[in-house]
């Protein structure tokens, strides 16, 4: 299929704005928070993946719920399990603008052994054992997301073409390198996008035809007809040598016994869109680096798709100093609000709220996230310093990864992650 065909199929749904708003009335998002995101190390050691900071001075799960409020679905709920308290906190603090009296919500579901004493099995058994919360929301259709990934999407096409096209599952889905597609669920398509086979993180993943370096990954955005995702979750639950997943049961059943199509996500372009799975500690320094380009592919300055959190209350970025060797300056870098950067340099980083950068120190290529504090004299590139860790004054880190690793984790990137823990400050916890 030319691209010129693709872009016809992609955009040959037209559904009139009043409808739009029908259908995401009558759909119910269900957002998959409770991962463990053991990828990235030390930084979910006392938080939720969703729960990560990103961008200067966001949650990772700001812009799932982000996307579903500009797309108009405002009936989401949020299902937590792994040390949630920090992501809940958040919930609360960021989404509790919404007015259920006008049915507007975003609903906290943590785990709760509502029908065994076990945990959550898997994603689908999440969405199993809540499946009366479910049924009181009286959805037609179900809109099933991760909360752990960095993008900017309308559901509301999605949502269209799942109706349009009388699917009973329809999965988004992006081109990554065929190499990439072995951390991804994979899939194949005919003509009309409807899935032929799926495989999940497979050794050897198909590429596209006439693209062999690319494949077809799943987003881990599903879109079900309600009545569809009620028999799919009881037939898995009642199987016992189901791992109850989606991507390992649910999908490949429902290619087999209904109709299940792919909707890959394009930009205005017809090309891939920006989407990011920031699940290891490269990804995740990579993605927010790649911020501080002069005109990045995702646009945190775009007024018709504001991306939604919790403001703390702080005054405005300071720069001091002015003299020769000791001026207080951010060179292609983010720098957030309550920040102070005295007479130090910051160069390509990402500089979170709260934090305090003192003089003669320089910080390059790195993510410093909330209330750090850098001493004097430092330097720091290409480093992840976690929440509220104090970098005492001529402290070097990313110069000499050897010693780096006496004390800190380094990646086989040259990444090196810093936690107060690493630095014996507060031995029985870190901040979250």
């Amino acid at each position: 299929m030319t691209t010129s065909e693709e872009q016809h199929h992609l955009y040959k749904y037209y559904v009139e704005p009043q409808a739009v708003s029908d259908l995401t009335r009558r759909t119910l998002v269900l957002v998959l928070a409770g991962g463990e995101g053991s990828r990235l190390k030390n930084l979910t050691k006392w938080r939720a993946k969703p729960a990560v900071p990103f961008g200067g001075k966001y949650r990772i799960i700001d812009f799932a719920l982000s996307n579903c409020i500009n797309s108009g679905l405002r009936r989401i709920g949020v299902l937590t399990q792994y040390k949630s308290h920090s992501l809940i906190r958040h919930l609360q603090r960021a989404w509790g603008f919404m007015r259920p009296e006008i049915g507007e919500f975003v609903e906290i579901i943590p785990a709760q052994q509502r029908l065994r004493p076990e945990w959550y099995q898997g994603t689908a058994d999440a969405i199993y054992q809540n499946l009366d919360i479910v049924y009181r929301h009286e959805p037609d259709y179900v809109l099933i997301l991760g909360g752990d990934h960095i993008y900017t999407m309308n559901y509301a096409k999605m949502l269209a073409a799942h109706v349009q096209s009388n699917a009973e599952l329809t999965i988004g889905c992006i081109e990554v390198p065929l190499e990439d597609a072995k951390a991804f669920g994979v899939m194949s398509v005919d003509e009309e996008y409807r899935i032929t086979r799926f495989s999940e993180k497979p050794a050897e993943p198909e590429p596209i035809p006439g693209k062999p370096d690319l494949a077809l990954a799943s987003m881990g955005i599903y879109i079900f007809s309600m009545e569809y995702l009620t028999k799919a979750l009881i037939r898995d639950a009642e199987d016992e040598t189901s791992q109850h997943d989606f991507g390992k049961n649910i999908v490949p059943e429902a290619i087999k016994h209904a109709k299940s199509v792919a909707y890959p996500y394009l930009n205005n372009k017809g090309e891939p869109a920006y989407w990011r799975d920031v699940g290891s500690l490269y990804s995740y320094w990579k993605a927010n680096i790649e911020l501080c380009d002069i005109e990045p592919e995702l646009n945190l300055y775009e007024r018709d798709w504001p991306i939604w959190t919790y403001q703390t209350q702080s005054p405005p970025a300071k720069f001091a100093f002015d003299d020769e060797g000791r001026r207080g300056q951010a060179i292609d870098s983010l720098v957030a609000g309550g920040c102070i950067i005295s007479g130090a340099k910051i160069k390509r980083s990402v500089i979170f709220f709260n934090t305090q950068v003192e003089t003669g120190s320089y910080v390059k290529e790195s993510i410093i996230l909330p209330k750090v504090r850098i001493g004097k004299n430092c330097l720091l590139q290409r480093c992840i310093v976690d929440k509220g860790t104090v970098i005492p004054d001529g402290t070097q880190i990313g110069v000499d990864h050897k010693e780096d690793r006496k004390r800190f984790m380094v990646t086989d990137d040259g990444i090196v992650l810093v936690t107060p823990g690493m630095m014996n400050q507060r031995l029985h916890y870190e901040r979250d």
